[in-house]
């Protein structure tokens, strides 16, 4: 579908903005890049239209009458290639080289340089996010971790604990040939946060997002109760 530059700029804004937020509401986009509803809905079916982004149903909130649904749109496969230009041939060729090392050295080994990489892309965040003794605001330190290293991370306080969600995954096309890659992760995850946590979903396997249930800290509730924003690189990330 041919479009001029602003309509190319346009949509690829959403386009970033749907990978960074998640499943986002047409009115929700509106507000946030200044535009009319109609303006929005506009991009969004010509994003529709060309399989970049596909709509659901949203959650219904607590108390919400009987009335339709709000729609809500996110990023399909297709859709978050094009958001991640460049990325589908660096992770061909680390799927590449991850194969041989596993024919060479086995799956031991696969997973050995999984936990190194996560260690080494943490490792200069490890001081800020274990210096917090509460366990919520060691999360929302990773989530802001994340966010530097360009996941696109944010925390959310839940009834059992807290929720990790990462929106972006500059190395989902690997781990969706290599698992180990998430299950290091998880297990880094675990060892900064210093507690047990839940891989609960995945982009590597198709989901929305990777989200990581984080179980409450024993002792008195944490006082966090609304959604952390991170700032990275002149973009809120909530």
């Amino acid at each position: 579908m041919a479009t001029d530059g602003h309509d190319g700029r346009t949509r690829d804004l959403i386009v970033r903005r749907l990978l960074e937020h998640g499943p986002t509401t047409a009115m929700d986009l509106a507000g946030e890049l200044g535009l009319s509803g109609a303006a929005v809905r506009r991009h969004l079916d010509a994003l529709v239209a060309d399989g970049t982004v596909a709509t659901r149903d949203a959650p219904r909130a607590s108390g919400r009458g009987r009335g339709r649904p709000a729609r809500q749109h996110l990023l399909t496969e297709q859709g978050r290639r094009r958001a991640g230009r460049g990325e589908a041939d660096v992770a061909d060729l680390a799927v590449a080289a991850l194969a041989a090392l596993d024919a060479a050295a086995g799956e031991d080994a696969v997973r050995a340089f999984a936990r190194r990489r996560v260690r080494d892309l943490l490792g200069e965040h490890r001081e800020d996010v274990e210096g917090h003794d509460d366990r919520s605001a060691r999360v929302d330190a990773l989530a802001g971790a994340l966010s530097r290293e360009g996941y696109a991370a944010s925390s959310r306080p839940t009834s059992a604990g807290a929720q990790l969600c990462q929106h972006h995954c500059p190395v989902a096309g690997v781990a969706a040939h290599f698992p180990q890659l998430c299950e290091a992760e998880t297990e880094v995850f675990a060892e900064l946060l210093g507690t047990h946590v839940q891989r609960l979903s995945t982009i590597a396997r198709g989901d929305a997002a990777c989200t990581t249930h984080v179980p409450r800290q024993p002792g008195p509730p944490a006082s966090s109760t609304t959604a952390t924003t991170h700032v990275v690189k002149g973009r809120q990330v909530v």
